[in-house]
């Protein structure tokens, strides 16, 4: 039971934008400031739903999931012009790419390690494919951030097993959220500061002029972006790719972004909108995670992320120092890799890495982009990777 009735919508959705306000507020803080917005919004979410202010579930929570997730990916996506992403960002996506080997790896020996079969029971799926979509779904979330994790979710059908999903996701934000404050606390460590090349303090890379953001920008960018959805799912339909439907929105943003980036570029303040519907996302999955339940059910999804996130930063950090790169620009990849394109700027700028900001943001918007791709083939083809 909570005080806010699953069954008032209207309440429900006035408690995800008042917390989502909240997050944006505290970020100013100074302590808000190293935690940023994006994880105060999941840590008071995943708190008001746990000493029951609000429900863990509600047809609100629905409708963002089914709404918010399809058109978050274009909103984000209209900055991803790949040919910038490569110009202005090639060393901080060489470290991303790093960043996505070590989830992959994190995920295969946890799955190796672990019998994960077990899990999702609940799910409308094979046993069979249990360890395939687990799989996926960390995968993606640990490229791309928690807008993907929904994508995996729908897609996998993991989703239809609430107990697990409800687990799953206490598990990855709780644990995200712990990993944001260990990437915060790295560049301090002088052991460790010391085996990287000295970071570059090169001027940041400034922004091209665009429009002001006005009611007609904020209009045709979701527009545009409800367009490619609609379109997105009616080529799926006719060409029986459901399963794909995430992909294929991705892939015509990302057409869009790279062949039209005049176009794009006068959609001022759709990443802003984004932004700002994805926080009230954040808190919609987070009040979803039940902590009685990853206690229940969790000794075994904790277990999986300690050996992902270990391995991911492992991996991220001695092939950083191999290939030469900073550890702040490992930092900034890692945390858009993990927690995905709102926190990754936002931490650039608290720890005085100027020239990193756009950069975070690029490859934030990268991992939205590759997060659902990788996902979705780990899970169609599991079998061939191991």
């Amino acid at each position: 039971m909570s005080l806010i009735s699953p069954d008032n919508s209207m309440a429900v959705m006035a408690g995800l934008f008042c917390i989502s306000g909240a997050a944006f507020m505290l970020e100013k803080t100074r302590i808000g400031s190293q935690l940023t917005g994006a994880v105060i919004a999941i840590l008071a979410a995943i708190l008001a739903a746990n000493i029951g202010l609000i429900p863990h579930s509600a047809p609100a929570y629905d409708f963002v999931f089914t709404y918010f997730v399809p058109v978050l990916i274009p909103l984000f996506l209209f900055k991803a012009d790949l040919r910038r992403i490569i110009s202005e960002a090639g060393r901080t996506t060489a470290a991303f790419m790093l960043a996505t080997t070590g989830t992959v790896a994190g995920v295969t020996v946890a799955a190796l390690v672990l019998d994960l079969s077990s899990l999702g029971a609940m799910a409308d799926i094979a046993e069979s494919q249990r360890e395939p979509a687990i799989a996926a779904l960390f995968t993606s979330t640990y490229i791309g951030g928690s807008v993907n994790y929904a994508a995996l979710g729908e897609i996998t059908g993991l989703k239809e097993d609430a107990s697990f999903f409800s687990a799953a996701t206490a598990a990855d934000n709780l644990f995200s959220a712990m990993y944001l404050g260990l990437l915060a606390l790295l560049p301090g460590w002088t052991w460790l500061a010391r085996r990287f090349v000295p970071h570059s303090e090169a001027p940041p890379v400034e922004e091209e002029a665009t429009a002001p953001i006005s009611a007609m920008s904020l209009t045709i960018s979701l527009a545009l972006a409800l367009l490619i959805v609609t379109l997105g799912d009616a080529l799926g339909s006719a060409l029986g790719l459901q399963g794909w439907r995430y992909v294929i929105i991705t892939s015509i943003a990302l057409v869009f972004a790279t062949l039209l980036p005049n176009m794009a570029r006068k959609l001022s303040g759709s990443f802003e909108l984004g932004v700002g519907l994805s926080f009230v996302f954040f808190t919609a999955i987070a009040a979803g995670a039940d902590i009685f339940a990853m206690i229940e059910v969790g000794p075994l999804l904790i277990v999986l992320v300690l050996i992902l996130l270990s391995i991911h930063l492992t991996i991220t950090l001695g092939l950083g120092m191999l290939f030469k790169l900073s550890l702040p620009e490992l930092i900034i990849a890692s945390n858009a890799a993990v927690l995905g394109a709102t926190t990754a700027p936002a931490l650039a700028a608290t720890k005085g890495w100027n020239n990193l900001v756009t950069p975070g943001v690029l490859v934030g918007v990268l991992g939205y982009a590759l997060g659902t791709f990788l996902g979705t083939l780990v899970f169609k083809y599991w079998g061939a990777i191991l």
